[in-house]
């Protein structure tokens, strides 16, 4: 503050909050998104065109289609999704290694499973080595209420042949 009295010194404060927000509003990164842009991305969005192909016919190193993805996510083009062909790009594939798609997740088993009060009940994990050349593989099995513990080694198969 002292040093913008010292900048302006016979200013009022209503022009220097002025000046400041003309400021404020000059600063940071500007939108792409025209109003002619809009109205040609929208056009052809309609046309069923998919934003590669439209960035790769009309916007050549202009524009990016996931830029045209996000205008759309964020609600600056009026383009029902249903439109899309693709409804975008993933941001990062999902990791499906390891995963065991049957069973119960914790957060919906019984109660009497966390009481631990009956034998029997199993909890079950993988654990893998990605380092060196060996790639090791363990199967865990643990059992609730005794906490037993089960360690099976898995071979490799990656080292196979098909």
């Amino acid at each position: 503050m002292s040093r913008e009295l010292k900048r302006h010194f016979n200013c009022l404060v209503e022009v220097a909050q002025k000046r400041y927000k003309v400021n404020k509003s000059n600063c940071g990164a500007k939108s792409k998104c025209t109003p002619e842009l809009k109205d040609a991305v929208q056009e052809k969005l309609r046309a069923t065109w998919p934003p590669e192909q439209i960035v790769g016919r009309l916007f050549q190193g202009k524009l990016s289609f996931k830029t045209i993805y996000r205008w759309i996510y964020e609600g600056l083009l009026e383009v029902p999704l249903t439109t899309l062909r693709q409804k975008g790009k993933r941001q990062k594939p999902r990791e499906t290694r390891g995963r065991f798609n049957v069973g119960t997740p914790i957060s919906k088993r019984p109660k009497e499973v966390r009481k631990r009060k009956k034998f029997g009940h199993w909890e079950l994990d993988t654990v893998a080595s990605s380092r060196g050349k060996s790639k090791g593989c363990f199967t865990t099995f643990i059992e609730r209420m005794t906490r037993w513990y089960v360690a099976i080694p898995m071979p490799d198969h990656s080292a196979q042949s098909m």
